[in-house]
């Protein structure tokens, strides 16, 4: 443990952060700051569980006590599973800077689940889910060495991309609705934008690390001057909302109605492999991949299965949290751990969790496009690392985009395939990573020609992140 004195200077001064790693990653800040910092991570964040518990009420037609429950279950597993991550006990959770929401796809897929059976069958398959994931980690932890940097470089670029759309259309509205493309929303997003940017310019030191939630604050003040911001329904309500354990009765579980996820559930091994890996190095902390990597999906799998039974789809950690990490220069897991405490304060308290809704869209997309925007030149670092001029990587990388990107950018692309090939070929983030491997073992591990050079390249590859 260190002195929140020495904390203060390792995580203030970026040169000395970056000279001893370590402490950065490791230094227990002072409460203003830590309490500062980990609200700049909630404030970026907290839109996710709140979209996420609307789409569902909303398509399902829930009642209003119904979603503030389900909105206070899902901030609260937010909360514990960001904790698990930050403090990694008894090998659940990496012990890095994370913070845990709702997966886009997983949503997606629940409500899917929800309209097609029920809600029952819909949480049942998260729990089966999350079962699955104990399953299939021992055999998924061996095969780690087939994600090299040109893998991990090109899913963090297509989770980018992936991210500024989802919030590119939240900042635009719906296509075909009377509020699609307002240049009221569109501009308040790239005030929001621009005061971030400026801050990050003007300032140093503490404040410049908070350069993220200062322009989210602007971006939020210029609405309510403007008139766009509404908090009458702050103090409305009750105070105090707990969750509810099995909210929609005992769970139904089904195997086949539970194949989307399960499905998932092995590219979300991926991601949280690529997120870790490049959390590491984004804080400077080196790690054995084969021991943290599965220790970051054991938490994945703890807080989904909890969320099953509270009634939320799966929770697992983020891109985002590269981004934020990268931007703030913030490295200590003690500031998402506050942010985790800040998440649990939120699902406990009712008024908290309507200010946070009370946010315009807008703010919080230009906010988060900064910081998604931000992962993408992580992948570029990394990829950097990679030699293209050589061939076999020029095409893995020329592939693997090509297949992510396509359904990203054309939607619907795949729409006449048969359900079962849409799961997996209109989600750009697994064809992208999937490609990227299949292509690697096949021109890295599968040629006789390359076998002593790969087994060099691969120890040279992991030897910074096994020391």
């Amino acid at each position: 443990m260190f002195r929140a004195s020495d904390a203060s200077a390792a995580t203030a001064a970026p040169a000395t952060a970056a000279a001893d790693p370590e402490c950065a990653v490791d230094a227990l800040l002072p409460w203003p700051q830590l309490l500062l910092f980990g609200l700049q991570h909630v404030l970026v964040m907290a839109a996710v569980p709140i979209t996420s518990v609307f789409l569902v009420a909303k398509a399902l037609g829930l009642s209003a006590d119904l979603t503030v429950n389900l909105i206070s279950a899902t901030f609260l597993m937010c909360g514990l599973g960001t904790l698990l991550q930050s403090f990694g006990p008894w090998k659940f959770g990496a012990r890095l800077p994370f913070v845990m929401v709702p997966g886009g796809a997983p949503i997606v897929m629940f409500l899917t689940i929800a309209q097609q059976r029920d809600l029952q069958t819909a949480a049942g398959a998260v729990i089966i889910t999350a079962v699955f994931y104990f399953l299939v980690l021992p055999v998924f932890s061996r095969c780690l060495r087939f994600f090299p940097k040109i893998v991990i470089g090109t899913l963090l670029m297509l989770v980018s991309i992936n991210l500024v759309k989802v919030y590119g259309g939240i900042i635009a509205g719906k296509p075909g609705t009377p509020t699609f493309g307002d240049p009221v929303n569109i501009g308040l997003a790239l005030a929001t934008i621009a005061f971030t940017v400026l801050f990050a310019r003007v300032f140093r030191g503490m404040l410049g690390q908070l350069s993220v939630l200062l322009g989210l604050v602007a971006g939020t003040l210029l609405a309510a001057a403007c008139g766009l911001m509404d908090l009458g329904a702050v103090a409305q309500g009750p105070a105090w909302s707990a969750p509810t354990l099995l909210p929609f009765g005992m769970p139904h579980f089904d195997l086949v109605a539970a194949l989307p996820l399960l499905i998932f559930s092995v590219i979300s091994m991926v991601e949280a492999t690529g997120q870790t890996i490049a959390v590491a190095e984004v804080v400077g902390r080196k790690i054995d991949p084969r021991d943290v990597v599965p220790r970051t999906i054991r938490g994945d799998a703890i807080v989904s299965l909890a969320g099953g039974l509270f009634g939320t789809s799966m929770i697992i950690t983020s891109g985002e949290n590269i981004g934020i990490v990268r931007a703030t220069n913030v490295r200590s897991r003690y500031v998402t751990a506050a942010a985790g405490v800040i998440l649990v304060l939120i699902a406990l308290s009712a008024p908290l969790g309507r200010l946070a809704n009370a946010i315009p869209a807008a703010v919080v997309g230009g906010t988060a496009m900064v910081v998604f925007a931000i992962i993408g030149t992580i992948g570029i670092d990394i990829l950097r690392k990679v030699d293209l001029h050589e061939r076999s990587n020029m095409f893995i990388l020329a592939s693997a985009l090509t297949m992510g990107l396509l359904p990203i950018v054309v939607p619907g692309l795949y729409v006449k395939f048969p359900p079962t090939l849409q799961l997996v070929l209109g989600n750009g983030l697994a064809m992208g990573a999937l490609t990227a491997i299949v292509l690697n073992i096949l021109f890295n591990h599968l040629s006789p020609a390359r076998k002593d050079v790969r087994g060099d390249a691969a120890a040279t590859e992991h030897a910074p992140l096994a020391r």
